[in-house]
């Protein structure tokens, strides 16, 4: 079985920056796709970042292009979302997920196998 641990939410102004982490118990080499969500209450669950772990390509939604960047570690076998410039429509639980194949729409929650429990990120104006 597989575990996906979020880190490093938290609460910051507008215009600040935070580094989440999401730690794979194991296999995250074996993964080909990964990415975060975020969802706020009352919203649905969106697709903020994807990285195919393989290639190390990646893509983002268009709200948070230029101010986020996913990246992979994969010997520390964890995945990191930088945000800068947060406002607080960046306010939500996020979480990361993991996929065995290639997800092509990759904004698509019901396509991948794995979730982490989330993490709260809370940006005040």
């Amino acid at each position: 079985q597989v575990q996906l641990v979020e880190s490093g939410g938290g609460s910051v102004k507008a215009g600040g920056s935070l580094r989440l982490s999401c730690a794979a118990s194991r296999y995250m080499y074996s993964f080909n796709t990964m990415g975060w969500f975020r969802q706020a209450p009352g919203k649905e669950r969106e697709g903020v970042a994807v990285i195919y772990v393989a290639g190390g390509s990646t893509d983002y939604a268009d709200s948070v292009k230029g101010r986020f960047t996913i990246s992979q570690d994969n010997a520390k076998e964890t995945l990191y979302l930088q945000m800068n410039s947060l406002n607080p429509e960046d306010t939500a639980m996020y979480y990361c997920a993991a996929a065995w194949r290639y997800v092509g729409s990759w904004a698509r929650w019901d396509a991948y196998d794995y979730w982490g429990q989330g993490t709260q990120v809370t940006v005040s104006s």
